[in-house]
């Protein structure tokens, strides 16, 4: 279950980074993204991954005002757009979620962002969702 829940959180970031590129209608979007990972690497909780991305879009302002509070010297508009939206993503689960401690929400983010991100963006993730699990 860990691995579909991988999958289906990196499903989620792609098509909220896609959606930050060119306005798309999302479900198409997770759709297309899910069929993709499940022809890569094997069976998604699709789900989830549609919880997830509702979620987010549902809650999008209340989760920026909670990052940029937790990282105040990082205007959203001035991050590396694939760290912003895992943090988008992180700070949901985190603060809305109930189904993974905040820790394992906090090793998902950070591996996707190595994975994903910039060379620093594993480091600035793991500062920033810190920082907003302990709040």
């Amino acid at each position: 279950m860990a691995r579909k829940r991988h999958l289906s959180r990196i499903a989620v970031m792609q098509v909220l980074f896609e959606q930050e590129l060119h306005s798309t209608d999302e479900d198409t979007c997770l759709d297309r993204n899910i069929d993709e990972l499940i022809k890569e690497c094997g069976d998604v909780d699709k789900e989830f991954a549609i919880s997830l991305l509702h979620g987010v879009i549902e809650k999008q302002d209340d989760l920026k005002k909670i990052i940029q509070k937790d990282a105040p010297n990082w205007p959203l508009d001035q991050m590396d757009p694939i760290s912003r939206v895992i943090l988008l993503i992180s700070t949901y689960e985190i603060r809305y979620g109930n189904d993974a401690p905040p820790a394992v929400v906090m090793n998902e983010a950070i591996d996707i962002a190595k994975e994903y991100g910039t060379a620093e963006s594993g480091k600035f993730v793991n500062g920033v969702l810190n920082a907003i699990a302990h709040h």
